[in-house]
This record gives C-alpha cells, structure tokens and sequence, in this order.
C-alpha cells in the first residue's frame, strides 16, 4: 500500500466514524442522554472529517442552528483542501508521486 492509498483508507475511516459521531449525538439528544461533547465532534473533523461531519450534520439535521457549525465546518473543510492543494503543488514530491 503507498502513501496515497494509506491517506485516502486514513479519510475513509475519519469521515465514516465523524458521520456516526454525528448521528449517536443526535439520537442521544433525543433521548436526553449523555452526548458526545461539542469540542470532540470538531476534534474528528480537524482530524480529516470534516465531510463526514457535514454530511451528518445535515442528514442527521444536527447542529444545524449553531452557527459554529454551519461556518466551522465548511471552514475546516476548505482549510484541509487549501493544504492537499499547497502539498500537491509544492516542488518537493513526497507523499503524491
């Protein structure tokens, strides 16, 4: 497995588990149990799932009226972009030969 593949299984996973982590906290919100605490779901978003935790945002409908969110996610979203982007086209070819 290179570089490459290692990274994208990496995001697969992060995204899949951001996605649940979205999900348990809406249904445990319902339910008035213990939640997920906020700071964790930007955690796992910061760590690569930001799409997964949009994704469940808004299929979940969950956090959808805190502002934090609606904006915090998108933002860290571009900001992971903007660094494949910068990665990808600096001269130095370490991880995407």
């Amino acid at each position: 497995m290179n570089s490459l593949e290692l990274i994208l299984t990496y995001l697969g996973i992060i995204n899949v588990i951001s996605f649940l982590a979205m999900g348990s906290d809406k249904r445990k919100a319902k339910r008035n149990a213990f939640r997920t605490p906020e700071s964790i779901l930007f955690i796992l978003a910061l760590m690569g799932g930001s799409i997964g935790s949009i994704l469940g945002m808004y299929i979940f409908r969950h956090k959808t009226r805190h502002w934090y969110f609606v904006v915090g996610m998108p933002v860290i979203l571009l900001i992971q972009v903007g660094i494949v982007v910068a990665i990808k086209m600096s001269p130095v070819e370490v991880l995407f030969r």
